[in-house]
């Protein structure tokens, strides 16, 4: 079942025209959210950062979209499902009302939520190879907007279909100062030594939620030195450790770039470290 604007619907239910702005302009915002059990992992910061989304796209924000609300619509679909005692990967989505060209003729929305069931409860490491290349055919532009979980993701679609053709796992992004700015499906955090190294937001990486928790992490480890600094491509070659984030996988260490092999020990550690944050209530 989804749910689209507090209506249950079966999966197959054709809801959506021609006329949705998401699908014409890219006119939406998401969150990806991970639920085990019915608990709904970081949900503060996925709701605070969907609403700051939506004031900066301009969007009216409905009277009843408190924090309060969405929650239930969640657990709402979820127990809909059968799926309040596994863990679920959850989609909310957002877009505004159709009508008009690029100029809308409201500001109002409505949302959509999806489940997915997940394999697994907790975060662990896979022990698999993670090969990355960088992807130069385009760029994603440093900026305020980039930092938005907003529709417009055709830059990691390309990236995508990239690493399939050329058996690559995943794919580094560039910003037009050819920076690393994050990976097709999360941030990306560098280390050299006991010095972690994640792009800031001014160079357009995503203003990743499982990014917030690991900067929360680190800034109160002694043994780590944290910095929010750009990342060269010639950088990675002389990094100790690579690994990519999201709130889906947690910490996804990557293998290799190119000639190079990275370690995993402070992946390791820091995953640990975030489980336990997680258990902890944080």
């Amino acid at each position: 079942m989804v749910n689209f604007n507090g209506e249950l619907l079966p999966d197959s239910s054709l809801f959506l025209n021609q006329q949705n702005r998401a699908w014409r302009y890219g006119d939406g915002l998401f969150e990806t959210i991970r639920v085990v059990n019915a608990k709904i992992f970081f949900w503060e910061e996925h709701y605070l950062r969907l609403m700051a989304s939506m004031r900066i796209l301009r969007m009216d924000i409905p009277m009843n979209f408190t924090m309060e609300f969405l929650e239930e619509e969640i657990r709402r679909t979820i127990v809909e499902n059968d799926q309040d005692s596994t863990a679920v990967r959850v989609r909310l989505a957002v877009h505004r009302k159709s009508g008009g060209f690029y100029l809308p003729e409201s500001g109002g929305v409505e949302y959509v939520i999806e489940t997915a069931p997940l394999k697994n409860p907790f975060y662990t490491l896979e022990e698999k190879e993670e090969i990355v290349e960088l992807y130069k055919d385009h760029w994603v532009n440093s900026g305020l907007l980039s930092t938005l979980k907003s529709n417009n993701r055709i830059v990691n679609v390309l990236a995508s279909i990239y690493a399939e053709e050329n058996d690559y796992d995943n794919c580094l992004l560039l910003n037009e100062k050819k920076n690393v700015v994050e990976a097709i499906n999360g941030n990306v955090f560098l280390v050299k030594e006991t010095t972690v190294k994640t792009p800031p937001l001014s160079d357009g990486c995503i203003n990743g939620v499982m990014r917030k928790q690991l900067i929360g992490i680190l800034s109160k480890l002694d043994n780590y030195t944290l910095e929010e600094t750009s990342i060269s491509p010639f950088e990675l070659q002389k990094s100790d450790e690579l690994f990519i984030t999201n709130v889906i996988k947690g910490i996804c260490p990557v293998t290799a770039y190119r000639k190079k092999r990275f370690a995993t020990e402070v992946s390791r550690d820091l995953l640990g470290k975030l489980n336990m944050h997680i258990r902890l209530g944080g």
